[in-house]
């Protein structure tokens, strides 16, 4: 099986079209096409059939993506080991984390980087969906959830602290909330459910069912964005709010505290440029925790 064309089978049939998988893959949908029929043509089997939802695997394509899978760890573990035994303070190193991480702390740790090592490129992914490190979506990866995947190492960077913020123009205008009163006459910024499904019940602890709900948004830095612009009261990380003076926190005895992770394949723990970059990540979280 040709591994270029076992990756073209892979990414449709994890994306379901042929234009979403050539653009995961970065070619056009032609190319994308004829890989495909050449892999089926090799195997002498249909691997999908074509229904108006998307690519559907035929029986012979769930064999097939068993077996490809399995190419595609190979190559990605070879890759990994050859990586993790680089000595070269140059080359490109994937970090994932969110936006609002990057806003406080990975953009100053790529200051810190670039001075130091300016020949090192970071191709940085701010999202709120996690990356997969073993299919090297990234190389590093910076979350509030713990990896429980023996194949990664998990680094506690530090433990910081959530808590209530409201624009000072939107407190002018609405006041203090008051305590106890599961926000009532007050209107709230929350996530999406399917981001963080327990911020629909309450914010560091108190209840919001009395409160009015005015935006939802899917990442840290539009929760910031629309507390900041008196769209409501919203629970932000205080790394980030202490980013933005306009910003002033309510009840600040209301915490929740979280441990923020580095994260990285154990096959890359050896590299150079890879440490590099975790070393500067590590010294701004060190910072932050003291502060």
């Amino acid at each position: 099986m040709d591994w270029d064309n076992a990756r073209v089978f892979l990414a449709i049939y994890r994306v379901g079209t042929l234009r979403g998988a050539a653009g995961v893959l970065q070619i056009d949908q032609a190319t994308a096409g004829r890989r495909l029929a050449a892999l089926e043509k090799t195997l002498g089997a249909r691997l999908f059939l074509h229904t108006p939802a998307g690519y559907v695997a035929t029986p012979a394509g769930e064999l097939a993506f068993q077996a490809a899978e399995r190419m595609e760890q190979a190559a990605h573990q070879l890759q990994r080991q050859m990586q993790g035994t680089d000595e070269q303070l140059s080359g490109t190193v994937r970090v994932a984390c969110t936006d609002g991480t990057a806003a406080y702390a990975i953009m100053r740790a790529m200051q810190k980087l670039h001075a130091a090592h300016p020949e090192i490129r970071v191709v940085l992914t701010s999202s709120s969906q996690l990356s997969n490190l073993t299919r090297r979506e990234a190389d590093l990866a910076v979350r509030a959830l713990r990896p429980d995947s023996p194949d990664l190492i998990a680094r506690r960077l530090a433990r910081l602290e959530l808590g209530l913020y409201a624009s000072r123009s939107y407190l002018a205008e609405r006041g203090m909330p008051r305590q106890g009163s599961a926000l009532e006459g007050h209107d709230v910024v929350i996530y999406q459910r399917e981001v963080l499904r327990y911020q629909s019940e309450t914010l560091c602890g108190e209840p919001i069912r009395n409160a009015r709900v005015s935006m939802e948004v899917n990442t840290s830095l539009m929760l910031m964005h629309a507390v900041r612009n008196g769209l409501g009261i919203g629970e932000l990380s205080r790394p980030l709010a202490e980013t933005e003076p306009e910003l002033r926190r309510i009840w600040p005895d209301k915490a929740t505290v979280f441990d923020m992770w580095l994260v990285l394949h154990g096959d890359l723990n050896r590299s150079a440029r890879v440490r590099a970059v975790s070393g500067a990540i590590t010294e701004v979280f060190e910072e932050l925790a003291g502060r």
